[in-house]
């Protein structure tokens, strides 16, 4: 199964958008699940339904600081290639999908309830939004970056 896949089966379980995400590559990070699942609890919906930066975005540059983050508060260089990685992935999200990394803008043309209280995940809810497909092009984001660094 590739994460792609894997990501949207965990979306499709009920997992949000960062936690599948994040999920799909707990053992890779060496981290367990339900950790992974805490970790990333707070991120879905833009960040606890506020509709800010998508929640399959933030899942991918956890990833990322797992994998290639830095520990030292002093670390410059660390620290500027992980951002230049980090502009670099959103960019590449970006070009999938209309220029934007913010959950309220992806889901522009999409009904969605305002507040803090999630929407129940019906089949009209997963029929109505494209998010499966941004945790699917998220998780495959990263995939092929860390295939191929």
């Amino acid at each position: 199964m590739t994460k792609r896949e894997y990501a949207v089966s965990l979306f499709e379980k009920g997992y949000n958008c960062a936690q599948a995400v994040f999920g799909a590559f707990s053992e890779d990070l060496g981290m367990d699940f339900d950790t992974a699942m805490k970790f990333s609890s707070a991120f879905g919906g833009g960040m606890g339904r506020l509709r800010e930066v998508c929640g399959a975005v933030s899942g991918m540059f956890m990833v990322l600081s797992v994998k290639e983050g830095y520990t030292s508060p002093t670390a410059k260089e660390e620290k500027m290639e992980l951002y230049k990685k980090v502009q670099d992935l959103a960019a590449e999200f970006k070009a999938k999908n209309g220029d934007t990394i913010i959950c309220r803008e992806l889901l522009k043309n999409v009904k969605t309830t305002k507040g803090y209280i999630p929407e129940e995940r019906t089949t009209e809810y997963y029929h109505a939004r494209p998010c499966y497909k941004f945790v699917g092009d998220a998780a495959e984001i990263m995939e092929n970056y860390l295939n191929n660094n």
